[in-house]
């Protein structure tokens, strides 16, 4: 499935069950998913929209969110903002599909703008008796690029804890551009 790009998030932020999204599969909402009155816990949402991203990657044919580089550098990804909007309750035993409706390259970062639908049993006549889409969350998810700055020897060799606390873990880094290449060909 493809879409064009859009630079205008608020047109994505509003995206309808209509539009086709890059990609969507669904999953079963099980008992571990939701609280004691069989609804979802609310950090379950980020749960579904991280598998769905991870599924996306898996389908692309990457392993996106652990690269090695020639060097044997590990790079990653990290979520580093989100930025969700729950509609309606997802129940215990409910099929859901979860969406990625858009995807924004940047330089060391991708923006997820991401969705959660409840497909209802119901029938509209005005919709040629197709079943109705229920939307139950929005995400904008900014996952960042990474590389590893520390090493198992840098913190053993290191007497003061201190000194570690003081050098920063990870850098951001340019997304690699194998990855870039395979989601901008899908994006466009």
């Amino acid at each position: 499935m493809t879409t064009a790009t859009s630079k205008n998030t608020h047109a994505v932020s509003k995206s309808s069950s209509a539009t086709t999204p890059l990609f969507a599969t669904d999953y079963n909402v099980y008992i571990n998913h939701t609280d004691a009155g069989g609804i979802v816990y609310h950090a379950n949402h980020l749960v579904f929209f991280e598998n769905c991203r991870r599924d996306w990657f898996t389908k692309l044919g990457l392993n996106g969110y652990f690269l090695q580089t020639d060097d044997g550098k590990v790079q990653h990804f990290v979520v580093s903002q989100a930025d969700l909007q729950y509609k309606r309750a997802i129940l215990l035993d409910e099929v859901i599909t979860v969406r990625i409706d858009n995807v924004e390259l940047k330089p060391a970062s991708i923006i997820f703008y991401q969705s959660i639908y409840r497909q209802q049993p119901k029938y509209d006549s005005s919709a040629n008796n197709k079943a109705i889409a229920t939307l139950l969350s929005t995400a904008k998810i900014v996952v960042a690029c990474v590389q590893n700055q520390l090493t198992a020897e840098s913190i053993s060799n290191n007497e003061s804890t201190d000194a570690v606390g003081n050098i920063a873990p990870m850098r951001p880094i340019r997304v690699p551009q194998k990855l870039r290449d395979a989601i901008q060909q899908v994006i466009t």
